[in-house]
């Protein structure tokens, strides 16, 4: 089959390879999946890049998590009348050497999600991390009902889902903060009731403008290293902040704003969810997808053989959305 793989870590264009290598079989407990889309993600760019370890787990990688197209092959145990279902997955590439920038994919039964008809392969190489990202930022602790949200980069391929599901989940007000009018633009398009510049407004005083002077119950955070004083600032008291993401790997908490507002800090990564929360935010996804509900934001689709390409584009920040590749 066709895949990109790497055997080392380092910039896109010098480690990724795109060619044939050997097509994979399904043992018990698992489906095979002709993959249509496969979707990249930040953290298969840093994965490759080295930025978190130097060492490779196995000795060659096909990178990438997420992806979608239909099953042909089921092993032992796993009900035969799956074959040919269009499917979605997750995790491909966690903690496995075969991700999903390939022809096909093999992976446990449970990982692969049945996709709607009405819903494109491209759109479901976006679910996997994103919108299981966006959903579990939002379902955590109670949820958003009644409740107002900021999300910070509501324009982002995370971002864009969390507006969504918090409009869906009941939320009072959604705040979106941005880095432009155009990513304002999308961010209102997902259904938010107003977005913030971050680089031309005070993210702080605009939340306590939008709130009555109280501050927004619920912040859902991409990068706390940049954002954790204007997230205090924005924040009402015994109000929470979700964190998926930060730009640097150890950050200084400020103990007394923190404290004198009760804040809670939740943290957590898709890849390793329970799996009681696992299976809630994947039922609540397909039924939303079911429903048709959801806006997918694709930046950009390029072919599997342009995949060093597409990781600079999602290195370079200047996707606005998801990247996915296109599959032969």
């Amino acid at each position: 089959m066709l895949a990109v793989t790497y055997n080392r870590v380092g910039p896109a264009d010098e480690v990724l390879s795109f060619g044939e290598i050997e097509t994979p079989s399904v043992r018990a407990g698992e489906v095979r999946v002709k993959l249509a889309s496969s979707g990249v993600n930040p953290s298969d760019v840093k994965s490759r890049a080295g930025v978190r370890n130097k060492t490779l787990a196995f000795p060659s990688i096909v990178p990438h998590s997420d992806g979608a197209g239909v099953i042909d092959q089921v092993g032992k145990g796993v009900d035969p009348a799956r074959v040919g279902e269009r499917v979605w997955v997750w995790n491909a590439a966690w903690q496995r050497p075969m991700g999903t920038a390939a022809q096909y994919v093999v992976l446990p039964a449970q990982q692969a999600v049945t996709l709607p008809e009405a819903i494109d392969f491209s759109a479901g190489a976006c679910l996997g991390i994103p919108a299981l990202t966006a959903y579990h930022a939002v379902a955590i602790s109670d949820g958003v009902k009644g409740r107002s949200v900021l999300v910070t980069g509501g324009a982002g391929a995370v971002g864009h889902y969390a507006i969504q599901f918090a409009k869906l989940a009941g939320a009072t007000r959604v705040i979106s903060t941005v880095s432009s009018d155009a990513k304002g633009a999308i961010a209102i398009a997902a259904g938010a009731d107003t977005f913030i510049n971050y680089k031309t407004e005070d993210v702080g005083q605009r939340c306590l403008a939008f709130t009555d002077g109280l501050g927004v119950d619920r912040i859902i955070e991409m990068d706390l290293a940049a954002n954790i004083q204007s997230d205090l600032a924005a924040l009402r008291s015994d109000g929470e902040i979700v964190v998926y993401g930060s730009g640097a790997p150890e950050i200084a908490v400020p103990f007394f704003a923190s404290i004198l507002k009760n804040t809670r800090y939740y943290f957590f990564i898709v890849y390793n969810l329970n799996a009681e929360d696992r299976e809630r935010d994947l039922a609540d996804v397909s039924r939303l997808l079911k429903e048709n509900k959801l806006k997918h934001q694709i930046a950009v689709r390029m072919p599997l053989s342009k995949a060093a390409e597409a990781h600079r584009l999602v290195e370079s920040g200047q996707a606005i959305g998801n990247v996915v590749l296109d599959i032969p």
